[in-house]
């Protein structure tokens, strides 16, 4: 396999890749808030969406427009999700593709559009329209950092990842940058995230590698258990590294998604130990399960239990905790055979408290900034895992005034 090399500059590191983030005047506290990801050559691209049944006019409005697989920039605006805006919502949306893609000289349907932010109020279109044409002005191969900031909601720091690997001799680009802390259990995506690449990928291969991508990493990340309106997930590849194009079933093609499956597994690892008021990130493994799908089950309801996360938060080793959230889940469990662990500490053993457990050591590893609680169902060779962060009173404060 071709060793991957990390690189600074984000979604830029990218030839051809330009970006740019600004305040138009949506958040009222002044931050930026409108963010463009360009691509100088055509790009084929591929997305995912949240799978909620209720989706914001941005969803709605990418959706149509990666029907042909094919994209050269996304436009993003955060502290408005322009969710639950009826046919206005979605003229805005298309208004702002349409001025977006007149701008860069490009098709509106080559502009993939997303929103984050408060659900349920119209986006300010004077402040949008006034501020477009000085967005696309300020694309540059630099902005990568810029459009990462102005992504953020309540995030406390921007995320950006990039990486380069050698395919058939040739050097290929890997970069993204991505946001959400709160309200992402997606089951599909996550908030956002923004990826592209110089590589040429056959146009039926390019979909399937993101969503396997997507699949081992954003897809296994939980802060609090809900699910976005908004989530967005997207990337363009527009081949100016003009290696043979990578098709299905190639070694090729392997490396890429292997290169890809790490920017956006380091991408959504930032996500979760950036979650609102986190002080902690958990991977949560099950193993022995029947299924791997009653793996995921299982270890979900332990990443999801307000009660197992408040644990965390406390460095408590309160395993009976971690028992109900397993017993209450979809999948089977058979408490007399359950095996638990906090990092290489054995806690418990056959449904009960491992004799001679070592709970001052296991309170240590538990007041680290991440670890690992692993758990043998013992009734199968079914295994998975989820990332989570803990539940603190600081989320509770975040939320409690979000809209406020």
């Amino acid at each position: 396999m071709a060793d991957m090399q990390w690189l600074d500059g984000g979604i830029t590191a990218v030839p051809g890749i330009l970006a740019s983030g600004m305040a138009a005047g949506i958040k009222p506290s002044g931050k930026k808030d409108l963010a463009l990801v360009y691509s100088s050559a055509p790009a084929r691209a591929a997305a995912v969406f949240t799978s909620n049944q209720v989706k914001g006019a941005p969803v709605v409005v990418s959706q149509e427009h990666i029907r042909d697989g094919r994209a050269q920039a996304i436009l993003a605006s955060s502290g408005c999700s322009n969710v639950c805006t009826g046919e206005q919502g979605i003229k805005d949306a298309r208004e702002m593709t349409k001025t977006v893609g007149e701008l860069l000289r490009i098709k509106p349907g080559q502009v993939l559009i997303a929103a984050t932010g408060v659900i349920g109020q119209p986006l300010p279109m004077d402040k949008i329209r006034a501020a477009l044409p000085r967005l696309v002005k300020g694309l540059s191969p630099q902005g990568g950092r810029s459009a990462a900031e102005a992504i953020m909601t309540t995030d406390t720091r921007p995320k950006e990842a990039a990486l380069r690997i050698e395919i058939g001799g040739r050097p290929i680009t890997i970069g993204g940058i991505a946001k959400g802390v709160g309200m992402l259990e997606p089951h599909l995506a996550t908030m956002f995230c923004f990826l592209a690449t110089d590589a040429m990928v056959a146009s039926d291969a390019l979909p399937r590698v993101l969503k396997r991508a997507v699949d081992g990493s954003l897809n296994r990340i939980t802060v609090d258990g809900d699910q976005s309106t908004s989530d967005t997930v997207a990337v363009l590849a527009n081949g100016l590294a003009e290696n043979a194009p990578l098709e299905r079933g190639s070694r090729g093609l392997r490396e890429f998604a292997r290169g890809l499956e790490a920017v956006v597994a380091k991408l959504a690892r930032m996500l979760v130990a950036d979650g609102e008021g986190a002080t902690k990130v958990v991977e949560v493994s099950v193993s022995g399960a029947r299924t791997r799908r009653e793996a995921l089950l299982a270890a979900r309801s332990v990443a999801n239990s307000p009660l197992v996360k408040t644990a965390v938060n406390g460095a408590d080793p309160n395993w009976g905790r971690i028992m109900m959230a397993l017993g209450k889940s979809p999948a089977r469990v058979a408490q007399d055979k359950v095996s638990i662990s906090v990092g290489d500490e054995a806690l418990v053993e056959k449904g009960m408290l491992k004799v001679g457990a070592r709970l001052d050591k296991i309170r240590a590893l538990m007041a680290e900034p991440e670890y690992s609680i692993s758990i043998d169902l013992g009734l199968g060779r079914g295994q998975d895992r989820v990332w989570t962060s803990d539940l603190s009173e600081e989320y509770v404060r975040i939320n409690g005034k979000y809209t406020t």
